[in-house]
């Protein structure tokens, strides 16, 4: 039998077209290196790497790329959680073992002194260092500290929104609020980023004051068994309580209440006292200067003796309150008690910080109109 036939085979092409194949792939990379070297930004960094001598490793160029990108993701993020503040979804939270937290005990009621040997319950220590061990990581502290303050605010919204219990909220912002202190305290040692730290706290202070001094609506009317949003604004009274005791965040909250009662004395002093929303503006005055007092009444002599203790920042918010307290007695005729309370406080601000005056720690100007 004949051979099965075989299919033709591909001839070669022939050198001549090799050649020209070649030739033309060079002059192709020529002209592209040619148009590259061309490029404004090459020219500028040839021109500026010759002239130095030396330029930068490409490694640590993009580490630090890297980490400016990362500051500036944490950023928006830190601007898109107080722009689309109030959109947040429905989540299912595991059940939270009954445990007695001693988090909330004094809610509400100014700190007594302390014992000689006293402390917190040793069991809330126990917890608390145990949580720490096991959540915290040093690796990403300031992003470990923007999540942090994320899932404090959301806690806060599952109480006005009754959809925690109260003794799950406790656990939870217990831990929260201890997360939040120790990070922060970690990542002030190391006087690091300290501006997208100071915008994370700022955007904490601004969103839970929006939620404690917030109107009431027909579903916040107490029910048998459910919080109210007097109960839950107390409730985010007593986390900037807690929260204050890190002068860092302490300072930054009394400057924003004081703030915030100036441009409520406005409004009070142009609303209609028949407004629905009179009595809730009413009560929002008397919870902001409460925790103004609370804050300088529990950590005041604290805040002093701290090494990190910004007096410029102190000197600032002591004027706002001055001016809180003049804006306060334009109200005199409508609520009396506003300016009483104010009083007060200007009062316990002037006895706590006049030994440190004395001592040139703090300007004297700023101490003597605390006394007038």
């Amino acid at each position: 039998m004949a051979p099965a036939s075989r299919p033709p085979t591909a001839t070669p092409p022939a050198a001549s077209s090799s050649r020209i194949d070649t030739s033309s792939l060079k002059a192709a990379l020529a002209m592209a290196l040619m148009h590259y070297n061309r490029l404004p930004s090459r020219a500028a960094a040839s021109a500026s790497a010759s002239a130095a001598g030396t330029s930068t490793p490409p490694l640590i160029h993009w580490k630090r790329k890297a980490k400016e990108r990362k500051r500036e993701i944490l950023r928006f993020r830190e601007e898109l959680k107080l722009l689309q503040d109030g959109v947040r979804g429905e989540e299912t939270e595991p059940p939270v073992a009954s445990c007695r937290c001693h988090f909330f005990d004094g809610c509400g009621d100014l700190q007594p002194p302390l014992p000689p040997g006293g402390g917190e319950h040793w069991v809330d220590e126990v917890l608390r260092r145990r949580f720490l061990r096991l959540e915290f990581n040093r690796g990403d502290e300031i992003h470990q500290l923007s999540l942090s303050t994320d899932f404090l605010v959301e806690l806060s919204d599952g109480i006005f929104a009754k959809r925690d219990s109260m003794s799950s909220f406790a656990t939870f912002s217990h831990q929260a609020v201890d997360f939040i202190l120790a990070s922060l305290r970690n990542i002030l040692s190391t006087k690091r980023e300290r501006e997208l730290v100071e915008e994370i706290i700022d955007g904490l202070v601004a969103r839970l004051m929006k939620r404690m001094c917030a109107i009431s609506e027909n579903n916040c009317t107490s029910d048998s068994g459910s919080v109210d949003c007097s109960d839950a604004q107390f409730s985010v009274q007593h986390l900037f309580r807690k929260l204050g005791q890190e002068e860092f965040i302490g300072q930054r909250i009394i400057l924003v209440v004081s703030q915030k009662i100036s441009n409520l004395s406005e409004m009070l002093l142009l609303v209609d006292p028949f407004d629905d929303s009179f009595p809730d503006m009413h009560g929002n005055m008397f919870i902001m200067i409460q925790l103004i007092e609370f804050l300088i009444s529990d950590y005041i002599k604290n805040w002093l003796c701290c090494e990190q203790f910004d007096k410029n920042f102190f000197e600032e918010w002591a004027r706002s309150i001055l001016k809180a307290r003049k804006d306060l007695e334009v109200l005199e005729n409508i609520n009396g008690l506003y300016v009483v309370y104010i009083e007060r406080v200007v009062g316990r601000l002037a006895r706590e910080v006049a030994p440190a005056a004395h001592q040139g720690k703090l300007n004297l100007d700023v101490f003597s109109k605390l006394l007038c």
